[in-house]
């Protein structure tokens, strides 16, 4: 129904945006990659991916239409839901998953919580030789340790983790890594130890 949302950027937030599109405010999933590429407070677009539900109308948004079509094949493997897909792109790149899934590395793809064996065989068999590559990289932005642990923060509250558990991940992986300077970098290496 939508194809994408093209407006204002009124909040950003490492699980979810909220876009002004001609006066109406629009709230929006989207993965920690397409958290790294939006620009801030300024107008963007995002490719739409609109599910209705019996009890809910959810948007997730992407900054491209590359990593939509990931999320997409992603929802046609049996058990995996758009949280979950949501989780893999967090976690991993559009290109990143696109490799695992080519050379049939489970590891990788169990690396993504919520992903165990079985899943992860299951994706790699449902969507090899489905998916190409994409040469285009993300933009990378920077943000001061307050900033990046607060951001860090609420992301994983959002993605469904406790906010004492978000916390001791977050400083434990900025202990071992204190020249960490990127969010998504610092909430996927959280999720790794979760």
């Amino acid at each position: 129904m939508y194809e994408y949302l093209n407006g204002k950027l009124i909040e950003k937030n490492p699980a979810f945006v909220i876009i002004d599109c001609q006066g109406v405010g629009y709230f929006v999933n989207i993965s920690l990659n397409t958290y790294t590429a939006l620009p801030d407070k300024e107008n963007c677009k995002l490719f739409i991916h609109f599910i209705v539900r019996e009890d809910a109308q959810i948007l997730y948004g992407f900054v491209d239409d590359f990593e939509r079509n990931v999320f997409r094949n992603l929802l046609n493997v049996s058990g995996v839901g758009a949280s979950t897909a949501r989780m893999i792109l967090s976690t991993l790149t559009a290109n990143e998953v696109i490799d695992a899934i080519a050379k049939g590395d489970v590891d990788i793809l169990k690396s993504v919580k919520g992903i165990g064996l079985k899943s992860a065989q299951r994706i790699i068999i449902d969507l090899k030789g489905k998916l190409v590559m994409s040469g285009e990289e993300s933009s990378i932005l920077s943000f001061s340790h307050n900033s990046l642990k607060e951001e860090a923060l609420s992301g994983l509250v959002v993605l469904g983790f406790s906010k004492a558990m978000a916390e001791k991940g977050i400083e434990k992986v900025l202990k071992a890594h204190p020249e960490m300077e990127r969010v998504e970098q610092l909430i996927k290496e959280v999720l790794k130890l979760m």
